[in-house]
Formats: structure tokens, sequence, C-alpha cells
């Protein structure tokens, strides 16, 4: 009786074993798979300005990593990972005027390329124009590597 409950418990603990090591690197792989992205900025447009300013200034970047107007970064993310865009305009003057926003993209939303803009308005803080905006457009690219 002791040797067929030994050997069925060896049987079930090999049986056990075995699943686990083929398992393993299965689920390892699924959990630790990252694919590349590509973000450009492609341009920063103004659309309308009414009385804000003539001295600009504009920023881009995407978690959290600066990217120059026409120039792109690669990204190495999960599928379940996001990508943060953060768009800034800023007008120079003795009191400078800045108006950003931002947008999150899932990556798992992304087939093979999403172009897309954010609209960033910034308004006049002082004197006679008080209160009057700018409108910028921001227009980027995303591409899923191969």
């Amino acid at each position: 009786m002791f040797l067929k409950i030994s050997r069925l418990w060896f049987s079930l603990l090999l049986v056990f074993t075995l699943l686990s090591t083929l398992a393993t690197p299965a689920l390892a792989a699924g959990a630790s798979s990252k694919a590349s992205y590509t973000v450009t900025f492609v341009s920063a447009e103004l659309v309308s300005n009414d009385h804000v300013g003539n001295e600009w200034e504009t920023a881009f970047t995407a978690n959290g990593k600066t990217i120059e107007e026409g120039e792109s970064i690669k990204l190495s993310l999960s599928s379940t990972a996001s990508i943060k865009l953060q768009a800034e305009a800023t007008e120079h003057d003795k009191i400078p005027d800045i108006g950003s926003a931002a947008k999150t993209i899932k990556v798992s939303s992304i087939k093979k390329e999403l172009s897309s803009s954010i609209n960033v308005t910034v308004t006049e803080n002082r004197g006679r124009y008080s209160g009057n905006q700018s409108v910028w457009k921001f227009t980027y690219k995303i591409a899923k590597s191969k």
C-alpha cells in the first residue's frame, strides 16, 4: 500500500514539475514582451493669435523625453503601457504667457501608425489684451516598429 501511494505521489510530482517547466517560458515571454514605437514631433503651428504676442517657444515631450520639431525618438514599451504626450507653448515678454496640454495614448490602440494633434491655448495674462488667446496645433505621429 505504501509503495502505491509513493508511486502516485512521485508521478504527480513529476507531472507538476514538467508542467511548470513548460509553462514558465511561455508566461515569462508574454509578461516581458516589448515592442518598439517611434514618436515623431511633426510640427508646431500657430493657428490663431489674438494679440497675445510674437516671440514664442514650443516644447514637445513623449514619456518625459523632449523631441525637437521634425525629430523622432524610439520607445520600448510593453503591450499594456501608454505613451504620455505633452505639448507646451510659451510667449516671451516681461511676464510670460504659457499654455500646455497633454494626451495619453494606450499602445494597444496603435496597430501600425497613428497621426494626430494636440491643441494648446495660451491666454494673455496682463495689459490691454488680457484674456485674449492664441492657439497652437502640435502634430505628431506614432508608428509601431516591426
